[in-house]
């Protein structure tokens, strides 16, 4: 069977994450091929081996090997989880300048191989540091991607499903905004069986109950730093996720990092948005019509994250 495509994946950066992701990424079996860089070679040597002792139990073959970043040049798709990590009491925004000036080095590595594929991100704050790569790396913007709050959108709607005992696939919910502090619930088009959330509870008795489920999403992260010093299980899921909506060419919609241009009424600022995600990288951004408390909850998010954006040196 010939492919037009190798599905080749590159991961940068073999921490928690990019081993996690490299991890799920072998037991979905929708790469060929799959290379791991990191500054520290004897580590991303050792995961590669590692994740090759599976291979008798993968559900399809993979080449899987530790290298340079030569071998962007012809990947599909180049996932970069390197970067300092959040610790205990620090957002994702203290972590940007730090991080800004990692992928500054990193997309240049990048981008001088003749890399022209598509760019995942999810080191955080991922939303600034998308930006941040599609400024950097020049490449038009349906081609790179953050992995936004496509975690904290899963976060929302297992709890949902948790609280209201429906399998969250079922569950159709949106978080938005900026992946941290200022991301919101999309309560107005929130549905469970096609029902509204507000159909489906037959009052508003619960609402103090929905509100704690959002806080809950919003501190996920915090909370498990605080339990077992970072997270890596679940982003690692969406990112594979994403891996398989864009190899696959899916078209599925998904919540990710994208660059408003327009949409939304916000300009030059990457932000969680559900969006259509194919071959290509992001189709198309889907434009909810948001009541008057969400329109601004989102432009609160994007100014922060516009500030934060200004407040560093992206060209």
């Amino acid at each position: 069977m010939v492919h037009n495509f190798t599905n080749k994946v590159v991961v940068i950066g073999t921490g928690f994450v990019g081993s996690s992701y490299a991890f799920a990424l072998l037991n979905e079996g929708i790469a060929h091929e799959l290379v791991l860089i990191d500054v520290n070679e004897k580590k991303a040597e050792g995961d590669a081996r590692d994740l090759n002792h599976g291979m008798p139990f993968a559900p399809s073959p993979m080449l899987i090997r530790s290298g340079s970043y030569d071998e962007c040049r012809d990947a599909d798709l180049v996932v970069i989880t390197a970067g300092a990590n959040q610790k205990p009491g620090e957002t994702r925004l203290d972590l940007v300048e730090k991080n800004v000036a990692i992928f500054q080095t990193i997309i240049e590595q990048v981008m001088s191989s003749g890399f022209n594929g598509i760019l995942l991100i999810a080191t955080n704050p991922v939303d600034v540091l998308s930006y941040a790569s599609w400024k950097f790396s020049g490449l038009p913007k349906e081609k790179v991607i953050g992995s936004g709050t496509i975690l904290d959108t899963a976060r929302f709607r297992y709890l949902l499903g948790s609280y209201f005992q429906v399998d969250p696939r079922n569950v159709h919910a949106y978080i938005m905004g900026e992946h941290g502090d200022t991301e919101f619930p999309v309560w107005s088009h929130a549905t469970i069986g096609g029902q509204t959330l507000k159909e489906y509870m037959n009052d508003n008795s619960k609402m103090k109950d929905l509100q704690q489920i959002f806080f809950n999403v919003r501190n996920a992260a915090y909370d498990i730093i605080h339990l077992k010093g970072a997270t890596y299980y679940g982003i690692a899921m969406g990112l594979v996720r994403i891996t398989k909506a864009i190899f696959q060419n899916e078209n599925s919609i998904l919540t990710v990092s994208a660059l408003l241009d327009g949409s939304y009424g916000e300009e030059d600022v990457y932000l969680g948005v559900p969006a259509i995600i194919n071959r290509q990288g992001i189709r198309q951004i889907i434009e909810l019509p948001l009541n008057p408390e969400e329109q601004k909850q989102l432009h609160h998010s994007a100014n922060t994250l516009r500030q934060t954006i200004q407040s560093v040196n992206i060209r």
